[in-house]
């Protein structure tokens, strides 16, 4: 119920439209209750009586109630479900922006097709629980309270055997309801690994096709499918045992209202004109109440999916842009103190005891080997995450006392990834600057050679380059993500290997690119080809979480330390590989 009220408060903004289709759910049904009611004068005034003014009378009438009934009916069902669907539609769009807002680490802990499927398959089962089952359980209360009135208006006796059994028909609808949120749940799960599984596969098709892993992934989604069809399956039999359980114990009322009745018409007690609008009321009640149960059904799976939904809107987002003071900007030093990070309170530290100064205008690289804590300690500058113990200062301020936006808008990252969308070349470089004018655009495209390329292009800079830019080389990819930083125009810049996937001749062409990006700049490089960062203004060693060595790249190389043999291990591959292509 807590869930469902969380629900229900979303409709609030909308109580005219609510309030009209109620009066319009009471027309029905009281059109519906006045059916069951004309049962009685129809029998008794036309076909035993024989009144010919009511032969020309009750027809129309009835043709008129089923008019109204109609009319009322297509009202409220247009309302509720505009109601229904604005409230879906801005649930869809809370989740989506309250995902955008969460922290970097929430995105490490949950799979891409997980967080769709909340917000494409888990939604679309709350519109049903908003829309048509609010819609249905109105109507179908209100109607049940119009058919309870006329049954008992028309005998009290037999209407009260009857109620005796609805109570038996609703314990087991209870408990079967209970029973779909669980199975609901549980076929939710398995369409948010199905969705990752697509996501993933999709998107590593090339992968996939060059290991000849076609089978092994057709199985993989198999396996999840049919998984899901079993839940589908269980939760068909659920719902399908409902409409048959009820219909048993629904005869066993009318055969006892059939017994009792029929011997008062027979005795004289009653009319058959009163029997059988008493009988059509009840049978009129059973449709609404069997609705009922199946309303409550798909409330339930709504009620699973929704609380899958409020887990994420649960989930605390990074601090409002209006939260710390605003960064001024960027004129003296960064500064790492004594900074200890872990990802999680049961992992081991990532860095320990980091202390590093980067002051304006110099290109700090950091090196070490695979898993050292290099790129750890780039994401903690813009605060993707913030540190366990130990500050980070720029200028003297506490990064977790400034805004986010006003600190991230002074940072510009290029990293190994080339992250692109789906969108004009244009867009891709105006992206984080959307008021940037064309000519902007064009010289921050020179400046990262990309310029000559993109004019080959079959539209130029309006040319859409595919999913995570398909259509561009890997050179050509890195360059328009330069171009974005270039035009950025941030202080400083966070180079995360930015080269390592290039052959030897785009590396050459984005290093000059990447040298126009850091003119001017704040620069904090990690480097895997040690020859790339030769003339960095200082060098930090990164081994084990811990800076081991400062110094540039002669004074490194005099110290004969960790520095010493990694470059030694490059040089003797290199050496190697270029004797072997002699």
């Amino acid at each position: 119920m807590h869930v469902y009220r969380r629900l229900l408060k979303r409709v609030k903004p909308y109580w005219k439209h609510l309030f009209l289709a109620m009066i319009c759910m009471l027309v029905v049904a009281a059109a519906t209750s006045a059916t069951a009611y004309l049962v009685k004068p129809v029998l008794d005034k036309i076909f035993f009586e024989k009144n010919m003014r009511m032969l020309k009378i009750l027809p129309f009438v009835i043709c008129l109630v089923y008019m109204i009934k109609g009319i009322f009916w297509y009202g409220q069902t247009y309302l509720m479900n505009y109601v229904g669907q604005r409230i879906v539609t801005e649930l869809r769009e809370d989740l989506y922006v309250h995902i955008l807002d969460l922290p970097l680490s929430f995105f490490h802990r949950h799979h891409t097709g997980v967080l769709m499927s909340r917000i494409i398959n888990d939604v679309n089962l709350i519109q049903s629980a908003v829309s048509t089952a609010v819609t249905g359980l109105l109507c179908d209360t209100f109607t049940v309270i119009g058919l309870i009135f006329v049954v008992f208006y028309r005998d009290f006796k037999l209407a009260c055997i009857t109620m005796i059994v609805f109570p038996l028909a609703i314990m087991p609808v209870v408990k079967i309801g209970r029973k779909l949120r669980k199975i609901s749940t549980s076929s939710q799960e398995e369409m948010g690994r199905l969705s990752t599984l697509m996501h993933e596969t999709f998107g590593g098709a090339r992968i996939v096709k060059a290991f000849c892993m076609e089978e092994y992934e057709k199985s993989r989604f198999k396996r999840i499918n049919e998984q899901i069809f079993r839940w589908y399956m269980h939760a068909v039999s659920m719902r399908g045992i409902t409409s048959p359980l009820m219909e048993v114990l629904g005869s066993i009322g009318i055969a006892a209202v059939i017994w009792y009745g029929g011997y008062q018409v027979i005795k004289g007690a009653s009319t058959p004109g009163n029997f059988f609008s008493f009988i059509a009321g009840v049978l009129m009640l059973y449709r609404p109440v069997k609705s009922l149960s199946n309303t409550n059904n798909t409330i339930q799976q709504g009620l699973a999916a929704a609380i899958r939904v409020f887990e994420v809107l649960d989930t605390a987002t990074e601090p409002k842009e209006e939260q710390g003071i605003e960064l001024p900007l960027f004129s003296k030093e960064i500064v790492y103190k004594d900074v200890w990070f872990k990802y999680a309170d049961d992992q081991d530290w990532v860095l320990k005891n980091v202390n590093l100064v980067i002051r304006k205008g110099q290109k700090v690289a950091l090196v070490g080997p695979s898993g050292a804590g290099k790129t750890t300690i780039a994401n903690l500058l813009p605060r993707f995450y913030r540190v366990n113990k130990g500050k980070i200062l720029i200028d003297g301020i506490d990064l977790n006392q400034v805004n986010l936006k006003s600190l991230r808008a002074q940072i510009a990252i290029v990293s190994q990834e080339s992250v692109l969308f789906n969108d004009t070349i244009k867009n891709n470089i105006r992206y984080g600057r959307p008021d940037a004018s064309d000519e902007e655009i064009i010289a921050a495209a020179k400046a990262a050679y990309a310029y000559d390329f993109i004019m080959k292009m079959p539209q130029g800079f309006d040319t859409v380059i595919g999913e995570k830019g398909v259509r561009l080389s890997g050179g050509e990819q890195q360059r328009i993500c330069i171009a974005r930083a270039i035009l950025k125009n941030a202080p400083i810049l966070i180079l995360d290997e930015a080269t390592s996937f290039l052959d030897t001749e785009s590396e050459a062409i984005v290093q000059k690119a990447l040298e126009n990006l850091m003119q001017n700049r704040t620069a904090l490089i990690i480097a895997h080809r040690l020859s790339t960062i030769q003339r960095a203004d200082k060098i930090a060693v990164v081994s084990e979480g811990r800076i081991v060595e400062e110094g540039t790249h002669v004074e490194l190389l005099r110290k004969d330390g960790v520095y010493r043999r990694l470059y030694d291990i490059q040089f003797r591959n290199e050496k190697s590989k270029a004797a072997k292509a002699a």
